[in-house]
């Protein structure tokens, strides 16, 4: 279950070379990316019409792409304008081209009708490219499907099992009783989650930023939008500092997008910034390490319940109260699909 209309990402901006082919699919469906003689990112099918060959396998050349197989060319636009051994190419041979754009490094392909694109619809991911914050971005493959993802990203319960030695650090996440609303403003629909966590020790996380010798409140705020972006406030200050007083706080702030790839598989792009000239590269590099390991036991996680869950059985799922956020996002998107559904067949 997924949406066509609407914004996904499908790169980081330096993953896109400046006269080279980059491919990945999204939604089942195999996309081209190239930059043309202006250097704009463009986004095509990665199919050739001839016989379905990847155009990523090809060239790039300045005018265009040339597939790898027959030697096909199709321009910026998908048109075919040769076929060798043809003194003209069709007129009717085209390739699908897809409405793109780059914002904050990321780069995002429209997937549905194409006089749908809405760039306002587009997620503020603003710490990915400000000079006020500072990352390393990262991107993960899961061999699972999104929404199981988009779960364990609504319910920060696990934090206190999965993350104990490193981002969580104490079982009072667990314990504590999140906020949820429901966004539907400015073009935005999704959950808000907000959860504070009072006089708790230090995560072994935050020692990249100095030594605690005292508890910490901690606080994690975070919009999860869809189709998948989560976009938070996170961090910690000594207990009993006002919470106006951030000299001694952590303050982090992370963009995270889910991609489907297939049915079965997510394309997982994530950074976690920090505020410039709290720390040099190194904290950088350590926050991003240690982000990365904890993605890891994420996805250790997440693929063994869906190793479990393709077994089958006979006993649905528990709901718990830890599941209202999750629950009320999949309701959203399941509302989300059956509206645009309803739509294409009028």
């Amino acid at each position: 279950m997924w949406l066509s209309n609407c914004w996904y990402v499908i790169a980081w901006e330096h993953e896109v070379p400046a006269a080279a082919l980059f491919s990945r699919t999204i939604l089942n469906t195999p996309i081209v990316l190239c930059r043309d003689q202006a250097g704009r990112i463009r986004a095509l099918a990665d199919r050739c019409p001839h016989r379905h060959a990847p155009l990523s396998l090809g060239r790039h050349e300045a005018d265009g792409l040339r597939c790898g197989y027959h030697g096909l060319k199709v321009n910026f636009d998908g048109m075919c304008t040769e076929v060798p051994g043809m003194a003209r190419a069709p007129a009717n041979i085209r390739v699908r081209t897809f409405p793109v754009v780059s914002k904050n490094n990321w780069v995002f392909v429209w997937m549905g009708a194409e006089d749908a694109a809405d760039e306002a619809l587009l997620p503020d991911n603003f710490s990915n490219a400000s000079p006020d914050w500072k990352n390393i971005p990262g991107y993960m493959h899961y061999e699972t499907p999104y929404l199981l993802i988009c779960d364990n990203l609504l319910d920060f319960s696990h934090l206190s099992y999965v993350h104990e030695k490193s981002l969580g650090g104490s079982t009072e996440i667990a314990l504590a009783q999140p906020e949820i609303e429901q966004i539907c403003s400015e073009g935005q629909r999704g959950v808000r989650v907000t959860r504070h966590i009072r006089n708790v020790p230090a995560p072994p996380f935050y020692q990249r930023f100095g030594s605690f010798d005292s508890n910490l409140d901690r606080w994690f705020i975070y919009d999860f939008l869809l189709p998948g972006t989560l976009l938070m406030h996170s961090g910690g200050r000594p207990t009993g500092n006002h919470p106006s007083d951030n000299s001694q706080a952590v303050q982090l702030h992370s963009c995270q997008t889910l991609t489907p790839e297939t049915d079965t598989s997510t394309h997982y792009f994530f950074q976690q910034s920090h505020p410039t000239g709290q720390g040099d590269d190194r904290v950088r590099e350590s926050i991003y390490n240690s982000l990365v390991a904890a993605f890891h036991e994420d996805r250790e996680m997440i693929t063994a319940q869906f190793r479990n869950l393709q077994l089958g059985s006979s006993e649905a799922m528990l709901p718990l109260h830890v599941d209202s956020a999750l629950l009320q996002f999949r309701q959203l998107l399941e509302d989300a699909c059956a509206t645009e559904a309803a739509l294409a067949r009028t």
